[in-house]
C-alpha cells in the first residue's frame, strides 16, 4: 500500500489507539508518544499487514507495556506521585474525540486504581475488558497462556472492584451532590459538608510536590474542602472523565480541577489536581470563564 493510503488508514484509527494508550497509561502526552511511535513501527514495517486496525492495537499495547515497566523501574508504583491527566469537558458536551479517548471510562478515580496494577494486569484488563481484545490476541504481549492472560485480567478485575468505588450512573445525580458540596462550602456550612461525604471518604491531592497528599474520613475531608468555598474562587462545573466534576479559577485563571466519585449519592472519592505546572498544561477550555 502507498504511504498515503497507510496515512489514511492510520488516521482514522488514530482514535481508538489513543484511547487505548489513555487508558493503558493515564496521559495525554504519554499516550500521543505511543500513537506516534505506533506510526513510526508502521511506515518502516515491510511486511503485509493483513489486519491493520489489530495490528496497530497489539503494536500500541506493546508499547505502552515497555512504558509502563519503565515506570517501574524508575519506582513509580503503589501510590502514585500524582494523578492521572483529567480529560475535562462542560456539562452535556458530547464531543466525539474525548468520547472516542475515554472509552467506557468513568471518573478518574478507576484510573488511579489502575495505576497501582503491575503492567501485565494493566495491559491484559484494559485490552479485554475495555476493548473486548481476545486473549489469544493478548497472550503474546504479556508473554503467558492465553489461561494465564485471563488469570491476569481477572486479578485486575477484582483488584478493582475492591478498591474503586462504583459510581452512580445517573450523571445529573451526581452533579446534584456535587453541587451541594460547593454551596455547603460557600455557606461555610461545615456539617452540610459532611452530610454529603461518605464516612470513608478519601481525597487526593496533586499539589506538585513529589507524592499525593491523602485525606481520608469525612471530617477531615470537610475541613480541607472548606476552603474552597472561598469568595475568591470561581467554580466552573464540569464533567471531567464522564463524571462530575469542576474547575476552579480565581480571577479567570484556573488553579485546581476537581473530580468527584459520587456512590449512593454521597460523595466516596475527590481527586484535585492543583499542582500550577500541570494546571497550565489541561485543557480547561470548555468550561473556562
Amino acid at each position: 500500500m502507498c504511504t498515503a493510503g497507510l496515512s489514511e488508514r492510520f488516521e482514522e484509527a488514530r482514535p481508538h489507539l489513543r484511547a487505548v494508550a489513555y487508558r493503558m497509561l493515564g496521559s495525554v502526552e504519554d499516550a500521543e508518544d505511543a500513537v506516534q511511535e505506533a506510526w513510526l513501527r508502521l511506515s518502516g514495517n515491510r511486511g503485509e499487514v493483513d489486519n491493520l486496525g489489530a495490528w496497530l492495537t497489539t503494536v500500541v499495547a506493546r508499547i505502552c507495556l515497555n512504558m509502563l515497566r519503565a515506570r517501574r523501574v524508575r519506582g513509580e508504583q503503589d501510590l502514585p506521585e500524582r494523578l492521572p491527566d483529567p480529560i475535562i469537558t462542560a456539562p452535556g458536551d458530547t464531543d466525539p474525540e474525548h468520547q472516542a479517548l475515554l472509552a467506557d471510562s468513568v471518573g478518574l478515580a478507576l484510573f488511579v486504581v489502575l495505576d497501582t496494577l503491575p503492567p501485565e494486569e494493566r495491559v491484559a484488563f484494559v485490552l479485554h475488558d475495555v476493548f473486548a481484545v481476545p486473549f489469544e490476541q493478548i497472550a503474546p504481549l504479556v508473554e503467558r497462556s492465553p489461561e494465564a492472560a485471563r488469570k491476569l485480567a481477572s486479578r485486575a478485575r477484582g483488584r478493582i472492584r475492591h478498591a474503586a468505588p462504583q459510581p452512580d450512573s445517573d450523571l445529573a445525580a451526581q452533579r446534584e451532590v456535587v453541587d451541594a458540596f460547593f454551596a455547603a462550602g460557600r455557606a461555610g456550612d461545615f456539617d452540610g459538608l459532611v452530610a454529603v461525604l461518605d464516612p470513608d471518604v478519601v481525597l487526593r491531592g496533586d499539589f506538585g510536590t513529589g507524592a499525593l497528599r491523602v485525606i481520608s474520613g469525612a471530617t477531615a475531608v470537610a475541613h480541607q474542602a472548606a476552603r474552597y468555598g472561598s469568595p475568591e474562587r470561581q467554580v466552573r462545573m464540569a464533567t471531567v472523565n464522564r463524571a462530575a466534576g469542576a474547575v476552579i479559577f480565581v480571577r479567570n485563571e484556573p488553579v485546581s480541577v476537581m473530580a468527584f466519585a459520587v456512590s449512593k449519592g454521597k460523595v466516596v472519592a475527590i481527586d484535585v489536581i492543583a499542582d500550577p505546572v500541570r494546571i497550565a498544561g489541561l485543557d480547561v477550555s470548555a468550561v473556562a470563564p
